[in-house]
């Protein structure tokens, strides 16, 4: 009932197909032999579920396949042996199946005999096969399988079919035991290849789970690495604009400082110059080092000469801004900085405290040099009151006009560095104020804000 005589149907009718050339239905990459001869001995009644044919009538027709058979033919033979003693039968049938294999015919045969079972596992090139049952269900699987015998399966088919017990019972102890534990061998190997079966599954699924998971893990990985790559390379423009603006502001304070000094040249200036320049030159390095921030950067060893308190003048060492406490250290050891228009928490270590006194001595300096008037080293926190203009809110000519406006007052005051804040928004009335700004005749140069001004939300605007 396993579909045995089937198998041998179907094995002739394709070998016939590929030699008519004919499409066969199997899978991709099969493969297949053609013969000169295919020799069959299958009876005109098979079914799969009994054979009507008379040990006699097969008789017959194997005789003629010996005669006819060479190494050239395909012989396939149906219940080989049946219709007869079971004995003589499957000793009957080695001896012809031997036959045939001396010719060099390749051959197929079906049988429910242990001794041919046995004799194919004895016997080199000669393979056993057996078509797969489930008796729960009384079906075939359809499933061939290469190399395993197949167990009859009589007892059980007959009991699910309602033979009698006692019946069935009876008969197994008309069994040999010899024969009794072959068979017992043959479901412990078909119950151990289920389980090898039902665990390679599982590792194949396991295996499967394996593959993905390292699939996803090295994506991620590769996600993960280009982000890092992508925030590195920002925060290094972002640094680099930092020290660049620091530089340029640096420099124009320089050439500032130089003309003064071939104003007035007197020794104590000219002292206080030089170093201002050696306090430029350091920080500058200082920056250039710890503006990096792949690299990462050591704080320097400070220790204030008294505790911070609210109202010192500071110098926040990450901007290199100075600036006003506007608190006392909290219980974390932040406190709250006013450095030009900002407003910021910093922790005190990133403090340093600025003499007032030298501050004094340069601003007295000054506003000598300029006949009462400080025109370039003003104080930031009244710098800061009308250093910048915010449009935010305001439409472009609105925005055009009060420019406009802030400008001229600016000249008056004698401020040259202002900062125009027009938010980021859809970028439009930055743009409208930078295209105005170019075409102003009292516009010198003009930039984006870098990081610590308010980046693409303000514009740095230098005046004639």
């Amino acid at each position: 009932t396993g579909g045995k005589t089937v198998t041998l149907k179907t094995l002739g009718l394709l070998t016939l197909m590929a030699m008519c050339g004919l499409m066969l239905p199997v899978a991709e990459n099969s493969t297949i032999s053609v013969y000169k001869k295919v020799l069959v001995d299958i009876g005109d009644e098979q079914s799969i579920e009994q054979s009507l044919s008379t040990f006699s009538a097969h008789m017959t027709n194997i005789v003629s396949i010996i005669e006819e058979a060479d190494s050239d033919s395909l012989v396939l033979l149906d219940e080989l042996g049946a219709g007869t003693d079971p004995v003589e039968g499957a000793a009957l049938a080695i001896s012809i199946m031997e036959r045939l294999a001396m010719y060099g015919a390749k051959i197929a045969a079906t049988t429910h005999y242990a001794e041919i079972k046995e004799y194919a596992l004895q016997t080199e090139n000669v393979c056993n096969a057996s078509c797969e049952f489930d008796v729960e269900t009384l079906k075939p699987t359809y499933r061939l399988l290469i190399g395993i015998p197949g167990k009859s399966n009589a007892f059980a088919i007959s009991q699910r079919l309602g033979l009698p017990e006692e019946i069935i019972e009876a008969a197994k102890q008309n069994i040999s035991a010899e024969k009794t534990r072959f068979e017992d061998v043959l479901a412990q190997l078909d119950e151990a290849r289920q389980a090898l079966e039902k665990e390679k599954e599982e590792v194949d699924r396991l295996k499967a789970e394996q593959l993905e998971s390292k699939r996803n893990l090295e994506q991620y990985k590769q996600k993960t690495y280009k982000m890092m790559e992508r925030e590195l390379q920002n925060a290094q423009e972002k640094a680099n604009r930092i020290v660049s603006s620091a530089k340029a502001e640096s420099a124009k304070l320089l050439e500032e400082l130089d003309d003064l000094r071939k104003q007035k040249e007197s020794e104590e200036f000219s002292k206080l110059v030089q170093g201002a320049k050696s306090v430029y030159k350091s920080n500058i390095n200082r920056l250039e080092d710890i503006a990096n921030p792949v690299i990462g950067r050591m704080k320097e060893e400070y220790v204030p000469p008294r505790p911070f308190k609210k109202g010192d003048l500071v110098l926040v060492v990450q901007l290199n801004e100075e600036g006003v406490l506007l608190s006392d250290p909290d219980s974390s050891g932040n406190v709250q900085v006013q450095a030009g228009i900002m407003k910021t928490k910093v922790p005190v270590s990133d403090l340093r405290l600025v003499d007032k006194k030298r501050r004094r001595q340069i601003d007295r300096m000054e506003r000598k040099n300029n006949g009462g008037v400080t025109k370039t080293l003003k104080d930031k926190s009244q710098r800061s009151a009308s250093s910048e203009i915010d449009l935010r809110g305001q439409t472009i000519e609105e925005g055009i006009m009060m420019v406009d406006q802030y400008i001229d007052s600016c000249l008056l005051m004698g401020i040259k560095t202002i900062t125009i804040i027009h938010g980021k928004g859809t970028g439009a009335l930055r743009s409208a104020i930078q295209q105005h700004l170019k075409n102003h005749k009292m516009v010198r140069t003009f930039r984006l804000g870098v990081y610590g001004e308010g980046e693409d939300g303000v514009t740095i605007a230098e005046l004639k």
